[in-house]
C-alpha cells in the first residue's frame, strides 16, 4: 500500500541509461510482487513449470536484471525480515483483499471474461516462502548481492543509501522517504511499455526520482514534519490516518500548527497522539543492520541454465541470451574501467 504522498512530492523522470555505474538498494518484496502481478498469461494465470510451480518471479529477475547488468547498473536486493507488530492489521487486510480477488478471478474466468480475469488475478499475487528462497538462489547465481533485513526491506534499503552503501533506494512506495532515503527511484522494475490496469491503453513508463532534500525544501517543511504528514494521511502502521485528512490538508495543517501533537490537539484526541508517536518511532528508529557484504560477480552460466531450464522448464535459448547480455555488460564495464585507468 504505502503512504499516499504522490501528489505532494516533486518528481523527475530519468532514463535507465543514466543510472549506469550506480548502485541501487531495491525493495525485493515490492519488486517480486510487481513481477508476479505483471508476468502472466492472457487469462491471468502466472507462468508455471510442469510441476505447477509459479515461475513469474524468476522470469522477472532474470530478464529485467539482465537489462540492468548490461547497462552497468549494480542492484542490491533487500528482503523483508519480521514486520513490526503494528503492521499486522495491514497484512490481515491484504490477505482478505487477495481472497476476495481470487473469488472474482474465478468467476470472471468461468464467464469467459479474460480481461477482467487477468485484472483480478494480478490482485491475488502473493510471495510464498519457496519463491523467496528461489529468488535469493537465482540472484546469487547471477552474481547480484542480496541483503536480509531484520525487519522492513524499505527501511534497510533507505539505511544503506544513507550510509552510502548504495547510491539510491528503489521502491514503488514512498515509505522509503519517511525512513530517510536521500533519493528514491520508482518504476525501476517496470520501466518500458506497460498496459494501464483495466484499459486497452499502453504507456511508456520511465524511472522516476524523488529527492528527499528537494522535496522538503519545496514543501517548506522538515524531514520530521514529512513523517507527520504521512501519519496524518495513513501508513502501513496506522491505516486510514486521521479521518477526513488527505495529503494537501495534512500539509496545510502541519505548516500551520508545526507539529503532529499540535494538529491532533485541534482535530483529534490525546490518545491518538500517543499512538501516532509510537508509529513515528518506527520511521525514525527502524530495525536495520550493518552486517552484510556487497559483492558483484560474473554470472554462473551453467548453474543458471541447470536451475531455470532443467528444474523450471525455461527456454534454454532465451536464458543463454539473457546471460550473454549480462556478460557483455560486465565485459564492457571492465574494459571501460581499464581505459579510465589508462587515460588518468
Amino acid at each position: 500500500m504505502g503512504v499516499k504522498l504522490k501528489e505532494l512530492l516533486p518528481k523527475a523522470n530519468i532514463s535507465l541509461q543514466s543510472l549506469a555505474g550506480k548502485s541501487i538498494a531495491i525493495d525485493a518484496y515490492n519488486t517480486l510482487y510487481q513481477f508476479l502481478a505483471i508476468i502472466r498469461q492472457p487469462n491471468g494465470t502466472p507462468l508455471q513449470d510442469r510441476k505447477g510451480r509459479v515461475t513469474s518471479h524468476l522470469s522477472g529477475l532474470l530478464y529485467r536484471n539482465s537489462n540492468f547488468v548490461e547497462i552497468g547498473i549494480k542492484l542490491i536486493y533487500v528482503f523483508d525480515g519480521t514486520p513490526p507488530a503494528r503492521k499486522k492489521v495491514v497484512i490481515k487486510q491484504r490477505i482478505e483483499t487477495k481472497a476476495k480477488a481470487r473469488v472474482k478471478y474465478k468467476k470472471a474466468l468461468a464467464e469467459g471474461k479474460l480481461k477482467k480475469a487477468r485484472t483480478y488475478a494480478q490482485a491475488t499475487s502473493r510471495i510464498d516462502s519457496y519463491m523467496e528462497q528461489e529468488s535469493k538462489k537465482l540472484l546469487s547465481l547471477m552474481g547480484i548481492p542480496w541483503v536480509q533485513a531484520p525487519s522492513e526491506g524499505e527501511a534497510q534499503a533507505a539505511h544503506m543509501s544513507k550510509k552510502k552503501a548504495a547510491d539510491f533506494c528503489a521502491s514503488q512506495d514512498y515509505d522509503s522517504l519517511l525512513f530517510g532515503a536521500p533519493t528514491l527511484i520508482r518504476n525501476v522494475a517496470i520501466t518500458g511499455r506497460r498496459k494501464l490496469p483495466g484499459k486497452s491503453i499502453y504507456v511508456n513508463v520511465s524511472p522516476e526520482v524523488v529527492e528527499l532534500r528537494k522535496a522538503i525544501d519545496e514543501l517548506g517543511i522538515s524531514y520530521e514534519q514529512l513523517i507527520d504528514i504521512g501519519l496524518l494521511i495513513g501508513t502501513d502502521y496506522n491505516l486510514g490516518g486521521v479521518k477526513g485528512v488527505g495529503p494537501k490538508t495534512a500539509l496545510k495543517l502541519i505548516k500551520k500548527h508545526g507539529t503532529l501533537d499540535e494538529v491532533l490537539a485541534v482535530i483529534a484526541d490525546s490518545q491518538l497522539s500517543i499512538e501516532l508517536e509510537k508509529v513515528k518511532d518506527i520511521f525514525l528508529h527502524p530495525k536495520v543492520t550493518n552486517n552484510y557484504t556487497l559483492e558483484w560477480s560474473t554470472p554462473q552460466a551453467e548453474k543458471i541454465v541447470d536451475f531455470l531450464c532443467k528444474e523450471h522448464d525455461f527456454s534454454e535459448g532465451r536464458v543463454r541470451r539473457a546471460i550473454d547480455k549480462m556478460e557483455r555488460g560486465l565485459m564492457d564495464k571492465k574494459t571501460m574501467t581499464t581505459l579510465d585507468g589508462f587515460f588518468k
